[in-house]
């Protein structure tokens, strides 16, 4: 049997109007499924194309990791003759996936009633900064942006006393892309069952807003509310890597068998015993700042290879604090292929990142690069 034909999007058409990161992180999940992802760019192409490292001209690092398994045409979309092109091309497609704010595509001609018109059972897939219907809806969003709004920026001030900060990688971007290519699924799905098109709309503020209050909506959960908002444990100061005689480590001490394993290895059983404040669950949540601030004080008293090899021997979780350099030789993603590094074009060497995810069906694309931009347009654009 094809491989290929055992993915379990093989066959489904993906026209692909993203661009950064938010959509087409959603779109190489697809064509990581099978689907045929068809990306068209503008004459100078998606802006990502320029960003991190390169070894050609619009082939940027940022760029390459997010399109890998796509084609690429290039249409002009300002000028008349390639917005009916690409209408044209519209009923061959099962899917429509923009980033577009909505009143762009309103202007275009592309919104959701002028392609319905045009292909009624489509799916429509929609991504946004904001929800539509709200005071937000028509600003432009980033990944900085939303990190404030949402208050992710806050906690790390909450947190340490210090400043906000951004966490530093496109988490919006991401979690969003991610959330619109399981709702594409699921859309895909049901139109599978039912023959029907529909429209999905997916915002990153609002998607980010649900995976930090899910963490922080704490005693607002309940009205009246039944204490502060924000989750004590992850706010507690302590919670960060700690330091040790001559670097730092990770370690989560958790659970009762955790935090009694860990006073065995160092020799302090009594100490467990005579502190109810380490012993339950319910007692610790009550007592973060102290039971983490203990831990903090005695990591402090050996080296991290020290630490490491005790904790590892009393199956407590436990890392070292890794720069991101230290990935490439890492002995996991090594051993399961996590790195695909192989010759491109002119002799060059470029390390991809392997697949997500491991299933017959769903085996990743990986192994086609991303695409030159417009290379497909001859194959794919049909002549007027």
């Amino acid at each position: 049997m094809n491989v290929h034909s055992t993915k379990a999007l093989a066959g489904i058409r993906v026209l692909d109007l993203t661009s950064v990161i938010m959509g087409p992180v959603c779109t190489q999940i697809l064509a990581d499924y099978g689907a045929q992802v068809v990306k068209v760019e503008p004459p100078e192409g998606d802006v990502m194309r320029h960003a991190g490292a390169k070894i050609a001209p619009q082939m940027g690092a940022m760029f390459l990791h997010a399109n890998e398994g796509k084609r690429s045409v290039v249409l002009d979309l300002k000028k008349e003759g390639d917005l009916v092109t690409l209408q044209k091309m519209l009923p061959s497609f099962d899917v429509l996936i923009h980033n577009v704010r909505p009143q762009a595509m309103r202007r275009l001609g592309l919104d959701e009633g002028s392609v319905r018109a045009l292909h009624p059972s489509i799916l429509y897939v929609e991504l946004t900064g904001y929800a539509q219907g709200g005071p937000y809806e028509q600003r432009a969003a980033f990944d900085d942006i939303i990190q404030a709004q949402v208050g992710l920026a806050d906690l790390f001030a909450r947190q340490s006393g210090g400043e906000p900060a951004y966490v530093p990688t496109l988490v919006a971007d991401r979690v969003t892309g991610l959330t619109a290519a399981h709702a594409t699924l699921a859309a895909l799905y049901r139109r599978r069952e039912t023959g029907e098109g529909e429209t999905v709309r997916i915002s990153m503020f609002e998607t980010m807003a649900a995976l930090v209050l899910g963490d922080h909506l704490g005693g607002a959960s309940f009205e009246p509310s039944q204490g502060p908002m924000g989750y004590s444990r992850l706010l507690t100061r302590h919670r960060r890597p700690y330091r040790t005689l001559d670097g730092h480590i990770a370690v989560v001490v958790y659970n009762d068998k955790h935090w009694r394993s860990f006073f065995e290895a160092i020799g302090q059983s009594d100490a467990f015993e005579a502190d109810p404040r380490f012993q339950t669950a319910a007692v610790r949540a009550e007592n973060y700042d102290f039971i983490y601030g203990r831990l903090a004080e005695i990591l402090a008293m050996r080296t991290t290879f020290e630490w490491l090899e005790l904790l590892e021997a009393a199956d407590i979780p436990c890392s070292p604090v890794n720069k991101v350099e230290d990935l490439l030789g890492d002995p996991q993603l090594r051993a399961t292929g996590f790195f695909d590094e192989r010759d491109v074009r002119d002799g060059r060497r470029v390390r991809r990142i392997a697949s997500r995810f491991r299933s017959p069906t769903a085996q990743s694309s990986r192994g086609i690069p991303a695409p030159v931009l417009g290379q497909d347009t001859a194959d794919l654009v049909p002549r007027l």
